[in-house]
């Protein structure tokens, strides 16, 4: 599905540059209106010919007159047709001549420069289709819906599709939502980027005198992963409250605290209950209530087990030699500071331009989350330049599930993948997406 339009851009041409135009009746013209525009054509020009196949052609449609630079492929003229005129300054294309540059400088003007020259659904062939798990794909740029992709099933047994409403497990993403209920305490002056681990909950070994919120947020507090404490012989699953029970009983840190960097899980289920702790309110409800409600992410849920519920729920996948295996869940799909959000593309839009206004935090608080600590994270994001643009950006992987979200502030330009299956890794995608819209 697009919403955009984005008609390849004819194999024949590698450039278009406008010259000057009066789009005001021309903005609306589309591949349908084409035939009609070429029969008004009275007469085209070319302006100027080089070796490079630069064309410049000026031509009239409606009464507007249109100048623009076009490179062409010289095979998409008949050779006998450019003949000696070639080494002519200037010189007047037949009509057949004439229909072909118009058709691409017109497709150019009103296709290409609303969307990319290769259509992005041709990135997604591996998730079409009524026996496969789907993907949700979203581009927004300068804060509109450039390409929007809705592919394969989210629930294979239901042969329900994938929609833009569909509900993915967020996995990682959850991280960027936690940590802005941090942030969003700091503000109120419940609690500070100093303040320990112990301060919050004295029960901890002392090594908690020593870990601060930032060192929570940032991934450097050294805390013990939770999934290597978890008995083997467990079957049920485990919640928040109980990851730090377990961290409650141990006495040492992988490291100390500050020193260095390790993605820990750990860390953001501890941020999770020290909200709980603070506020006297269920990590869901608090989100449900300052974040999700407040921006009208009205499908988003932290989902817990009897209390809530999921609309329009993609079901996770895993990818097996004779197909797909349901893998919806997990011993740690539970634990809900860390990855148990879910949330769908029109809920994620909602998100992505939230964070470009001060509705949730001051500019200076989100100055500060986006500002790179060690292995360049912040809060909840990772900050980094890819290809010469700023970037923010977070993968989600658990059972059944690969996502990731992409902004680039300074090209206003943002891209979220959803996929209920646990294979192929979906960054590379995001990364080939971005260079189609930059």
């Amino acid at each position: 599905m697009l919403r955009s339009n984005p008609v390849a851009c004819i194999e024949y041409v590698a450039h278009v540059r406008t010259i000057s135009q009066k789009p005001a009746r021309m903005k609306g013209m589309r591949r349908r209106n084409l035939d009609r525009a070429i029969d008004q054509i009275g007469a085209g020009d070319i302006l100027q010919y080089t070796e490079e196949s630069l064309w410049r052609i000026r031509y009239t449609v409606n009464n507007l007159d249109f100048e623009s630079q076009t490179y062409i492929l010289l095979r998409s003229f008949p050779k006998n047709e450019l003949g000696s005129a070639t080494n002519s300054k200037r010189f007047s294309l037949n009509r057949f001549s004439l229909q072909i540059a118009l058709l691409i400088s017109v497709l150019l003007l009103t296709s290409c420069q609303n969307g990319p020259a290769v259509d992005p659904t041709t990135l997604f062939t591996d998730y079409q289709g009524e026996s496969t798990p789907g993907a949700a794909v979203l581009v927004i740029k300068k804060g509109k819906v450039a390409y929007e992709g809705l592919f394969g099933m989210a629930d294979l047994g239901a042969k329900t599709p994938v929609e833009s409403s569909t509900n993915f497990r967020l996995a990682s993403v959850t991280k960027q939502f936690t940590a802005m209920s941090i942030m969003m305490l700091i503000e109120r002056n419940q609690l500070t980027l100093d303040t320990s681990l112990s301060d919050v909950f004295p029960a901890f070994a002392e090594f908690a005198d020593h870990i601060t919120i930032q060192n929570l947020l940032q991934h450097t507090s050294g805390l013990i992963d939770y999934e290597s404490l978890i008995p083997d012989t467990a079957t049920i699953q485990v919640h928040d409250k109980d990851v730090l029970a377990l961290l409650q009983a141990t006495d040492s840190t992988v490291f100390p605290p500050g020193s260095a960097y390790a993605y820990s899980n750990s860390g953001y289920s501890v941020l999770a209950m020290i909200v709980e702790e603070l506020t006297s309110t269920s990590f869901p409800q608090f989100l449900e209530q300052n974040i999700f409600e407040p921006l009208g992410m009205n499908q988003t849920v932290a989902f817990v087990d009897g209390i809530s519920t999921i609309e329009n729920r993609a079901f996770g996948y895993s990818v097996e030699s004779n197909g797909f295996a349901f893998a919806d869940q997990s011993l740690t799909s539970a634990v809900l500071g860390d990855g148990g959000i879910y949330s769908s593309l029109d809920d994620l839009m909602k998100w992505d331009q939230a964070l470009y206004t001060d509705s949730l935090v001051s500019f200076e608080m989100l100055q500060q989350a986006f500002t790179p600590g060690l292995e360049s994270y912040g809060f909840g994001w990772r900050i980094a330049d890819y290809n010469g643009h700023l970037r923010y950006s977070h993968t989600g992987s658990t059972s059944g599930f690969r996502n990731v979200i992409q902004r680039y502030p300074d090209d206003q330009l943002t891209i979220i993948i959803l996929t209920n299956r646990n294979d192929p890794v979906v960054e590379p995608l995001a990364d080939e997406l971005a260079e189609l819209f930059f």
